[in-house]
Protein backbone atom coordinates (compact mmCIF):
# COMPACT_ATOMS: atom_id res chain seq x y z
CA UNK A 1 0.00 0.00 0.00
CA UNK A 2 1.34 3.43 -0.87
CA UNK A 3 2.28 5.65 2.00
CA UNK A 4 -0.31 8.36 2.56
CA UNK A 5 0.94 11.74 1.36
CA UNK A 6 0.39 14.96 3.28
CA UNK A 7 -1.51 17.94 1.95
CA UNK A 8 1.80 19.80 1.63
CA UNK A 9 3.23 17.04 -0.60
CA UNK A 10 0.10 16.98 -2.77
CA UNK A 11 0.39 20.75 -3.22
CA UNK A 12 4.05 20.42 -4.15
CA UNK A 13 5.35 22.76 -1.44
CA UNK A 14 6.65 20.26 1.09
CA UNK A 15 10.23 21.40 0.53
CA UNK A 16 9.30 24.98 1.42
CA UNK A 17 8.87 23.92 5.01
CA UNK A 18 10.90 20.80 5.79
CA UNK A 19 14.67 20.87 5.79
CA UNK A 20 16.59 17.94 4.40
CA UNK A 21 18.22 15.34 6.61
CA UNK A 22 21.57 16.89 5.73
CA UNK A 23 20.72 20.47 6.61
CA UNK A 24 18.01 20.18 9.30
CA UNK A 25 18.24 19.40 12.99
CA UNK A 26 18.54 15.65 13.64
CA UNK A 27 15.01 14.19 13.59
CA UNK A 28 15.83 11.81 16.42
CA UNK A 29 16.26 14.76 18.76
CA UNK A 30 13.29 14.81 21.12
CA UNK A 31 13.27 18.43 22.20
CA UNK A 32 14.65 21.68 20.85
CA UNK A 33 16.48 24.07 23.17
CA UNK A 34 16.66 27.87 22.87
CA UNK A 35 20.31 27.47 21.88
CA UNK A 36 19.29 25.17 18.99
CA UNK A 37 16.95 27.82 17.57
CA UNK A 38 19.43 30.66 18.16
CA UNK A 39 22.24 28.83 16.34
CA UNK A 40 19.85 27.82 13.57
CA UNK A 41 18.83 31.44 12.96
CA UNK A 42 22.46 32.60 12.90
CA UNK A 43 23.33 29.80 10.45
CA UNK A 44 20.51 30.86 8.14
CA UNK A 45 21.61 34.48 8.33
CA UNK A 46 25.18 33.60 7.31
CA UNK A 47 23.82 31.25 4.61
CA UNK A 48 21.77 34.10 3.17
CA UNK A 49 24.86 36.33 2.98
CA UNK A 50 26.80 33.60 1.20
CA UNK A 51 23.98 32.86 -1.26
CA UNK A 52 22.71 36.39 -1.99
CA UNK A 53 25.75 38.68 -1.86
CA UNK A 54 27.54 39.75 -5.02
CA UNK A 55 30.46 41.97 -5.96
CA UNK A 56 31.22 44.10 -2.94
CA UNK A 57 27.61 44.24 -1.74
CA UNK A 58 26.40 42.23 1.26
CA UNK A 59 22.80 41.02 0.89
CA UNK A 60 20.90 39.15 3.61
CA UNK A 61 17.44 38.01 4.63
CA UNK A 62 15.33 40.34 6.76
CA UNK A 63 12.47 37.95 7.53
CA UNK A 64 13.01 34.61 9.26
CA UNK A 65 10.13 32.12 9.42
CA UNK A 66 11.12 29.29 11.76
CA UNK A 67 8.83 26.26 11.64
CA UNK A 68 8.68 23.64 14.42
CA UNK A 69 6.74 20.55 15.36
CA UNK A 70 3.44 21.57 17.03
CA UNK A 71 4.54 20.23 20.43
CA UNK A 72 7.88 22.03 20.22
CA UNK A 73 6.01 25.17 19.19
CA UNK A 74 3.65 24.97 22.17
CA UNK A 75 6.63 24.34 24.44
CA UNK A 76 8.17 27.65 23.41
CA UNK A 77 4.91 29.62 23.33
CA UNK A 78 3.40 28.31 26.58
CA UNK A 79 6.04 26.73 28.79
CA UNK A 80 8.88 29.01 27.76
CA UNK A 81 6.87 32.18 27.35
CA UNK A 82 9.06 35.12 26.35
CA UNK A 83 12.12 33.04 25.41
CA UNK A 84 11.61 33.48 21.67
CA UNK A 85 11.71 37.25 22.12
CA UNK A 86 15.07 36.91 23.86
CA UNK A 87 16.32 34.65 21.06
CA UNK A 88 15.25 37.29 18.52
CA UNK A 89 17.01 40.05 20.43
CA UNK A 90 20.28 38.12 20.72
CA UNK A 91 20.07 37.02 17.08
CA UNK A 92 19.80 40.58 15.79
CA UNK A 93 22.64 41.61 18.09
CA UNK A 94 24.78 38.90 16.47
CA UNK A 95 23.63 39.97 13.00
CA UNK A 96 25.00 43.45 13.63
CA UNK A 97 28.31 42.06 14.87
CA UNK A 98 28.74 40.07 11.66
CA UNK A 99 27.63 42.93 9.41
CA UNK A 100 30.06 45.29 11.11
CA UNK A 101 32.89 42.93 10.21
CA UNK A 102 31.91 43.10 6.55
CA UNK A 103 31.60 46.89 6.64
CA UNK A 104 35.05 47.22 8.23
CA UNK A 105 36.56 45.33 5.28
CA UNK A 106 35.07 47.87 2.85
CA UNK A 107 32.01 45.89 1.80
CA UNK A 108 28.72 47.70 1.11
CA UNK A 109 26.22 46.82 3.85
CA UNK A 110 22.81 48.27 3.00
CA UNK A 111 19.44 46.75 3.96
CA UNK A 112 16.61 45.74 1.63
CA UNK A 113 14.15 46.60 4.41
CA UNK A 114 13.76 48.89 7.41
CA UNK A 115 13.12 46.03 9.85
CA UNK A 116 13.93 42.51 10.97
CA UNK A 117 10.94 40.14 11.12
CA UNK A 118 10.79 36.81 12.97
CA UNK A 119 7.93 34.31 12.91
CA UNK A 120 7.77 31.13 14.97
CA UNK A 121 5.17 28.76 13.46
CA UNK A 122 4.14 25.10 13.72
CA UNK A 123 3.91 22.51 10.96
CA UNK A 124 1.56 19.48 11.06
CA UNK A 125 4.04 17.10 9.40
CA UNK A 126 7.03 17.82 11.66
CA UNK A 127 8.34 15.35 14.25
CA UNK A 128 9.77 16.47 17.59
CA UNK A 129 13.10 18.15 16.94
CA UNK A 130 12.39 19.02 13.28
CA UNK A 131 13.05 22.60 12.31
CA UNK A 132 12.41 24.38 9.02
CA UNK A 133 13.14 27.81 7.58
CA UNK A 134 11.88 30.30 5.01
CA UNK A 135 13.84 33.51 4.45
CA UNK A 136 12.72 36.73 2.77
CA UNK A 137 14.44 39.94 1.70
CA UNK A 138 11.33 42.11 2.29
CA UNK A 139 12.44 44.03 -0.77
CA UNK A 140 10.59 47.21 -1.68
CA UNK A 141 10.23 48.55 1.88
CA UNK A 142 12.31 51.38 3.22
CA UNK A 143 12.47 53.67 6.21
CA UNK A 144 9.42 55.61 5.08
CA UNK A 145 7.27 52.72 3.91
CA UNK A 146 6.52 49.25 5.28
CA UNK A 147 4.06 46.48 4.50
CA UNK A 148 2.07 45.59 7.63
CA UNK A 149 -1.58 44.41 8.16
CA UNK A 150 -5.02 45.86 9.01
CA UNK A 151 -8.61 44.94 8.13
CA UNK A 152 -11.45 47.47 7.81
CA UNK A 153 -14.95 47.47 6.32
CA UNK A 154 -15.75 50.53 4.15
CA UNK A 155 -19.24 51.68 4.92
CA UNK A 156 -19.95 52.39 1.24
CA UNK A 157 -19.33 48.73 0.25
CA UNK A 158 -19.62 46.71 3.48
CA UNK A 159 -16.86 44.43 2.17
CA UNK A 160 -13.85 43.78 4.40
CA UNK A 161 -10.48 44.79 2.95
CA UNK A 162 -7.13 43.77 4.41
CA UNK A 163 -3.91 45.78 4.43
CA UNK A 164 -0.72 45.56 6.52
CA UNK A 165 -0.04 47.05 10.00
CA UNK A 166 2.00 46.36 13.14
CA UNK A 167 1.73 46.49 16.94
CA UNK A 168 4.42 47.34 19.47
CA UNK A 169 5.71 45.23 22.32
CA UNK A 170 8.32 45.96 24.97
CA UNK A 171 11.94 46.81 24.12
CA UNK A 172 11.38 47.85 20.56
CA UNK A 173 9.55 44.71 19.44
CA UNK A 174 6.36 44.72 17.41
CA UNK A 175 4.01 41.84 18.26
CA UNK A 176 1.27 40.67 15.88
CA UNK A 177 0.35 37.33 17.45
CA UNK A 178 2.04 34.50 19.30
CA UNK A 179 5.51 33.99 17.88
CA UNK A 180 5.76 37.15 15.74
CA UNK A 181 8.35 39.85 16.42
CA UNK A 182 9.92 42.67 14.49
CA UNK A 183 12.77 45.06 15.28
CA UNK A 184 13.68 48.21 13.34
CA UNK A 185 16.88 47.97 11.31
CA UNK A 186 19.59 50.37 12.54
CA UNK A 187 21.91 51.73 9.90
CA UNK A 188 24.80 52.23 12.33
CA UNK A 189 24.60 48.49 13.27
CA UNK A 190 24.82 49.32 16.99
CA UNK A 191 23.12 48.11 20.17
CA UNK A 192 23.26 49.46 23.68
CA UNK A 193 24.77 47.45 26.56
CA UNK A 194 21.46 45.67 27.22
CA UNK A 195 21.20 44.49 23.64
CA UNK A 196 18.30 46.79 22.77
CA UNK A 197 18.23 49.00 19.68
CA UNK A 198 19.47 52.53 20.30
CA UNK A 199 16.72 55.01 19.38
CA UNK A 200 17.83 57.86 17.15
CA UNK A 201 15.42 60.20 18.91
CA UNK A 202 12.97 59.77 21.77
CA UNK A 203 9.27 60.14 21.02
CA UNK A 204 6.26 59.57 23.21
CA UNK A 205 4.48 57.34 20.71
CA UNK A 206 4.19 56.32 17.08
CA UNK A 207 0.90 56.38 15.15
CA UNK A 208 0.36 54.54 11.90
CA UNK A 209 -2.59 54.51 9.54
CA UNK A 210 -3.53 52.74 6.32
CA UNK A 211 -5.71 54.77 3.96
CA UNK A 212 -8.57 53.45 1.77
CA UNK A 213 -7.66 55.54 -1.29
CA UNK A 214 -6.26 53.49 -4.17
CA UNK A 215 -3.05 55.54 -4.40
CA UNK A 216 -2.21 54.55 -0.80
CA UNK A 217 -2.90 50.82 -1.21
CA UNK A 218 -0.42 48.83 0.88
CA UNK A 219 1.20 52.00 2.22
CA UNK A 220 1.05 53.67 5.60
CA UNK A 221 1.17 57.20 6.95
CA UNK A 222 3.32 57.42 10.07
CA UNK A 223 3.43 60.12 12.75
CA UNK A 224 5.92 60.37 15.61
CA UNK A 225 4.34 62.01 18.64
CA UNK A 226 6.72 64.37 20.43
CA UNK A 227 4.20 66.84 21.92
CA UNK A 228 2.24 65.93 25.06
CA UNK A 229 -1.02 66.70 23.26
CA UNK A 230 -1.72 66.37 19.53
CA UNK A 231 -4.60 66.83 17.09
CA UNK A 232 -5.45 64.22 14.47
CA UNK A 233 -7.04 65.91 11.48
CA UNK A 234 -8.09 65.30 7.87
CA UNK A 235 -7.07 66.68 4.50
CA UNK A 236 -8.84 70.00 5.10
CA UNK A 237 -6.35 70.80 7.86
CA UNK A 238 -4.14 73.78 6.95
CA UNK A 239 -1.95 73.97 10.05
CA UNK A 240 1.52 72.42 9.83
CA UNK A 241 2.57 72.51 13.49
CA UNK A 242 4.36 69.58 15.10
CA UNK A 243 1.28 68.74 17.19
CA UNK A 244 -0.87 68.20 14.07
CA UNK A 245 -1.12 64.70 12.63
CA UNK A 246 -2.68 65.36 9.22
CA UNK A 247 -4.13 62.29 7.52
CA UNK A 248 -4.60 63.05 3.80
CA UNK A 249 -8.11 61.65 3.34
CA UNK A 250 -11.66 62.98 3.28
CA UNK A 251 -12.74 60.20 5.66
CA UNK A 252 -11.16 61.98 8.64
CA UNK A 253 -12.82 65.09 10.08
CA UNK A 254 -10.79 68.27 10.59
CA UNK A 255 -10.17 68.02 13.49
CA UNK A 256 -11.13 64.48 14.49
CA UNK A 257 -9.14 63.47 17.60
CA UNK A 258 -7.25 64.87 20.55
CA UNK A 259 -4.57 62.57 21.98
CA UNK A 260 -2.81 63.45 25.24
CA UNK A 261 0.03 61.87 27.19
CA UNK A 262 -0.20 62.25 30.98
CA UNK A 263 3.28 62.00 32.48
CA UNK A 264 1.85 61.62 35.99
CA UNK A 265 0.47 58.14 35.31
CA UNK A 266 2.37 57.39 32.08
CA UNK A 267 -0.87 56.83 30.13
CA UNK A 268 -2.37 58.14 26.90
CA UNK A 269 -5.87 59.59 26.65
CA UNK A 270 -8.14 60.31 23.68
CA UNK A 271 -11.05 62.68 23.02
CA UNK A 272 -13.21 62.35 19.90
CA UNK A 273 -14.20 65.47 17.96
CA UNK A 274 -15.21 63.76 14.73
CA UNK A 275 -18.35 62.12 13.42
CA UNK A 276 -17.52 58.58 14.56
CA UNK A 277 -14.60 57.15 16.56
CA UNK A 278 -14.22 53.55 17.69
CA UNK A 279 -11.40 52.46 20.01
CA UNK A 280 -10.82 48.72 20.45
CA UNK A 281 -14.33 48.06 19.09
CA UNK A 282 -15.96 50.51 21.55
CA UNK A 283 -17.55 53.75 20.30
CA UNK A 284 -16.17 56.92 21.90
CA UNK A 285 -18.68 59.72 22.65
CA UNK A 286 -18.19 62.87 20.60
CA UNK A 287 -17.18 65.96 22.54
CA UNK A 288 -16.58 69.66 21.95
CA UNK A 289 -13.03 70.83 21.37
CA UNK A 290 -13.42 73.33 24.21
CA UNK A 291 -14.73 70.65 26.62
CA UNK A 292 -13.09 67.35 25.62
CA UNK A 293 -14.26 64.09 27.18
CA UNK A 294 -11.11 62.08 27.79
CA UNK A 295 -10.95 58.28 27.47
CA UNK A 296 -7.91 56.19 28.38
CA UNK A 297 -6.06 55.00 25.29
CA UNK A 298 -3.99 51.85 25.96
CA UNK A 299 -0.79 51.17 24.04
CA UNK A 300 -1.41 49.03 20.92
CA UNK A 301 -4.96 50.35 20.67
CA UNK A 302 -6.81 50.11 17.36
CA UNK A 303 -8.67 53.29 16.46
CA UNK A 304 -11.24 53.40 13.64
CA UNK A 305 -12.39 56.76 12.27
CA UNK A 306 -15.76 57.04 10.50
CA UNK A 307 -15.74 53.27 9.94
CA UNK A 308 -13.01 53.60 7.30
CA UNK A 309 -9.59 54.82 8.48
CA UNK A 310 -7.70 52.71 11.01
CA UNK A 311 -4.98 54.10 13.30
CA UNK A 312 -2.70 52.12 15.59
CA UNK A 313 -0.96 53.67 18.60
CA UNK A 314 2.47 52.23 19.48
CA UNK A 315 4.80 53.10 22.34
CA UNK A 316 7.97 54.66 20.96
Amino acid sequence: MDQKTSIWQRMGIQNWFLTSENTGINKKQLMLTPDDIYNYVIDKFTDSIRQLSFGGRIVFYHEYIISLNSEDYQEFINNKEGIFGLIVNESVKKFYELLKQYRETGKTVEPSSSKWVFRLVSHPDYARGDIGFIGKLLAGSNKKEENLRVTFIPRQTGIAQTFDISEDILKGFNYYSEGYFEIPYLEDLSYDEKGNPKPEEKYLARLETILPEKQFTGKKVEYLMSDKEIIVSGNEEERKDSYIFKIPTEWVNSPHLLIRFNRADGKFYLASLGELTIVNEQEVPRSDINAPIWKELPINSKILLNGIVGINLFKS
